[in-house]
């Protein structure tokens, strides 16, 4: 093990149990992207009259305009559809 890891293991292990959590979702954001998109809370906030209206805007704007295929909004966000599909499968 190298001595950077050493180091990082000792400094986990002194960590108080309460900080533990924020800590594996920061270092899960590094390791695997997907895993922030994936696991995000559920957003239980009422609608505001300003996201209506966006909504209401989105949907009149797709009335006449072709969609955006999902592989083209993937690649936009700098994944692949690989690493979409293969989410949470054993490596």
């Amino acid at each position: 093990m190298s001595d950077t890891r050493q180091v990082a293991h000792e400094l986990i292990e002194k960590l108080p149990e309460a900080q533990l959590s924020g800590l594996v979702q920061f270092l899960a954001t590094i390791v695997d992207p997907v895993y922030t998109l994936t696991n995000a809370p559920i957003d239980d906030e009422p609608e505001t009259e300003e996201e209506a209206r966006a909504v209401a805007a989105s949907r009149e704007w797709l009335k006449h305009n072709q969609g955006i295929p999902m592989e083209e909004v993937v690649a936009d966000l700098g994944f692949t559809m690989e690493q979409i599909r293969g989410h949470g499968q054993s490596a």
